[in-house]
């Protein structure tokens, strides 16, 4: 573990821009495609960004993008959990 969040710190910048650009996308999907976006997908890939962003949030001990980030992973889980019938 230690390994990889040395290497998350020394291309913090890029994995962050990598997971903004993500969040970006997700909403933009979402918002052009309204009904028809493909939900399951959004929340998979909406949540992917919000654990990059929490882990580099994490390492640069960013409390509040941490506190910000953890909250889109819970988010996104329940949204997972509704796009897949579960509730």
């Amino acid at each position: 573990m230690t390994k990889l969040n040395e290497f998350i710190l020394k291309n913090i910048k890029i994995i962050e821009m990598i997971g903004v650009l993500m969040r970006i996308t997700s909403f933009s999907i979402v918002s052009w495609l309204g009904p028809q976006s493909p939900f399951m997908f959004v929340w998979i890939f909406n949540t992917t960004d919000a654990i990059i962003l929490s882990w580099c949030s994490v390492l640069k001990k960013d409390h509040a993008y941490s506190l910000l980030n953890i909250f889109w992973i819970m988010v996104g889980l329940v949204g997972i959990l509704r796009a897949g019938g579960l509730l």
